[in-house]
């Protein structure tokens, strides 16, 4: 009829995390009742893709009775961000630049221009196993494009690379 809360207490029964909730004592034969039942719990990263809960209600009257198993599928949620800048923002090749073949000079493939990304995990939850895919256009045709000098990492990740980077050694 009316709406009550109850009071619970977590407590380690046998090695496993119990929460223990008192209904009513004594209760009255042939009660119904229904109970609504919140648990907030942390640390699910690397507990897959369900967590299973058993249920038991019991009475110091019949002390045995059965369980239930309820499975909940657990869903990650984090938002990512990329972000990334050229430094120099922009650049102007002079009309008497040429490329020169076969050169060992840096300034002979162009102007140096740094691509820097940030990967950021905005949350709310933690990520692991991302894999971040970008794409260089460097070459156009037959053509460079861009001439690739050194692929560098920051924060513990990995990272694969193609095409060869610095083919000319400079």
């Amino acid at each position: 009829q009316g709406q009550k809360k109850l009071s619970c207490n977590p407590k380690k029964e046998n090695g496993t995390h119990v929460v223990l909730c008192e209904l009513g004592n004594p209760m009255k034969a042939g009660a119904r009742i229904t109970v609504e039942v919140e648990l907030s719990v942390s640390g699910l990263e690397d507990m897959g893709d369900a967590i299973t809960f058993h249920l038991q209600l019991r009475s110091k009257n019949s002390p045995s009775s059965a369980s239930v198993m309820v499975t909940v599928p657990v869903e990650a949620e984090a938002e990512m961000e990329l972000r990334g800048n050229s430094l120099p923002a922009t650049m102007v090749l002079p009309t008497s630049w040429h490329w020169v073949a076969g050169s060992q000079r840096l300034e002979d493939y162009g102007i140096k221009v740094e691509h820097v990304y940030e990967l950021h995990n905005k949350g709310p939850g933690t990520v692991s196993g991302v894999t971040l895919s970008l794409a260089v256009p460097h070459l156009l045709g037959d053509h460079v494009l861009l001439y690739l000098l050194e692929l560098g990492t920051e924060g513990g990740m990995n990272c694969s690379q193609h095409p060869v980077l610095n083919p000319a050694q400079v």
